[in-house]
């Protein structure tokens, strides 16, 4: 019993020791959910394998949820050390000042940010502080099946697209049969912001202080939208998709052309038994394309700093997290790397993967304010109202426009 007790107590103290000097961070993600928990596990094994004096809490909530939950333990004043944060949603909690000014710790890191997409870099940062990593970027593109182009006779799309070619495709793919359409576009604010600049449009004037929501460019775009379900039919409309999604119409060769993200690639992959590529989107007086991106920041209050921006630079910058993210087809990972560039694009498919880093050329990121999501709800409202045909485009703007400077201050 002695020898049982002394055994005891030496595997106790040898614990203790272990644990000595180890630091346990938090971190909270949207990302990871579902199939790609399993990749962020094993990034967290190599960078717990680089430090052994740090150890991750990871807390997975999904998207949905993920806002509410955040905010709600922000609120609390029990935040997690490092967190997610898409683009949309960083400007507001910058605005909060709950995010911890990252500037010194670069400098004192040594961290290269230099290895890191600019862009990306630059999304998480305000008035010369930056308050964040980027974590993955990505873009979306116009996504095409190659046979049903070929059985309509229709051209393929090329980078100088327009509208015009777009809809001539989709015509002719309609006309294949009863229950194939040329299209799915959805009708709503992440496609309507994007598309008014590819009318030369916007949604704010330049220097956010006046909406310019029901401007007769604006008026022009979600006219094209809503005909190509109402009057053409080119893209099908609620009771024609009979419960169905936009990716799953794709995958059963029911629709020619979807606009979708980056992130659409690794299941179409193994889902679509039929040839299909991607093209940049067309444009009617420009190009324009969509720029998402998720960041990573630290908590204000987080008295584990220096393990948290650890954590944070390996998952922005690391080499090995770049290629499980690419071997994963987990979005794009921020970093400039050329052999991890050149690993993305031999991934196939889709064979023309070059047209991923062609549509960099046209980003455009959305009309960030600090109310974001009550603009965003207040417009796709009335968006829906003229996919219904319950109002018409330029009733439907002019509602919204009104809605708007009732609602939302801008500075």
């Amino acid at each position: 019993m002695k020898r049982f007790l002394v055994v005891l107590v030496v595997a106790s103290m040898v614990l203790t020791t272990s644990l000595l000097g180890v630091t346990t961070i938090k971190f909270m993600n949207f990302s990871s959910a579902d199939a790609n928990a399993k990749y962020l596990e094993e990034m967290k094994e190599i960078f717990e394998e680089q430090n052994p004096d740090i150890k991750v809490e990871i807390e997975t909530v999904g998207f949905g949820d993920y806002f509410t939950k955040l905010m709600t333990v922000v609120a609390g004043g029990n935040p997690p050390d490092a967190f997610e944060l898409n683009y949309e949603n960083f400007y507001t909690y910058a605005k909060k000042d709950v995010l911890l000014d990252l500037n010194s710790l670069l400098t004192s890191s040594g961290f290269d940010t230099s290895v890191l997409n600019e862009r990306a870099l630059y999304a998480f940062s305000d008035n010369g502080v930056q308050y964040g990593l980027p974590f993955s970027f990505s873009n979306v593109v116009l996504i095409y099946n190659k046979d049903l182009f070929d059985r309509a006779g229709a051209e393929h799309p090329r980078e100088d697209w327009t509208w015009a070619d777009e809809l001539e495709a989709a015509k002719k793919i309609r006309a294949l049969d009863p229950m194939t359409f040329g299209i799915y576009q959805p009708v709503q604010f992440w496609e309507f912001y994007k598309m008014v600049q590819q009318n030369g449009g916007s949604i704010l004037n330049e220097d956010k202080t006046a909406f310019t929501l029901n401007s007769p460019q604006n008026i022009e775009t979600l006219q094209y939208m809503v005909d190509r379900i109402l009057d053409l039919n080119v893209m099908p409309n609620d009771a024609q998709m009979a419960g169905m999604g936009d990716w799953d119409l794709f995958e059963v060769e029911r629709i020619g052309m979807i606009v979708t993200g980056t992130w659409a690639f690794s299941t179409f992959k193994d889902s679509c038994d039929f040839n299909w590529d991607i093209a940049v989107e067309p444009g009617n007086t420009s190009k324009a394309t969509h720029f998402f991106a998720n960041g990573l920041a630290i908590s204000k209050d987080s008295k584990k700093v220096d393990a948290a921006f650890k954590w944070i630079s390996f998952l922005s910058g690391d080499m090995d997290v770049a290629k499980i993210r690419i071997e994963a087809g987990w979005e794009l990972p921020p970093v400039t790397y050329p052999e991890i560039i050149e690993l993305y694009k031999q991934t196939t498919p889709p064979e023309s993967k070059e047209v991923v880093f062609k549509s960099l050329d046209y980003l455009v990121t959305p009309p960030v304010i600090e109310q974001f999501n009550e603009m965003a709800d207040i417009v796709n409202r009335h968006l829906e109202a003229a996919r219904y045909g319950e109002k018409t485009p330029e009733q439907a703007l002019n509602d919204a426009q009104a809605e708007l400077e009732r609602s939302i201050k801008l500075n």
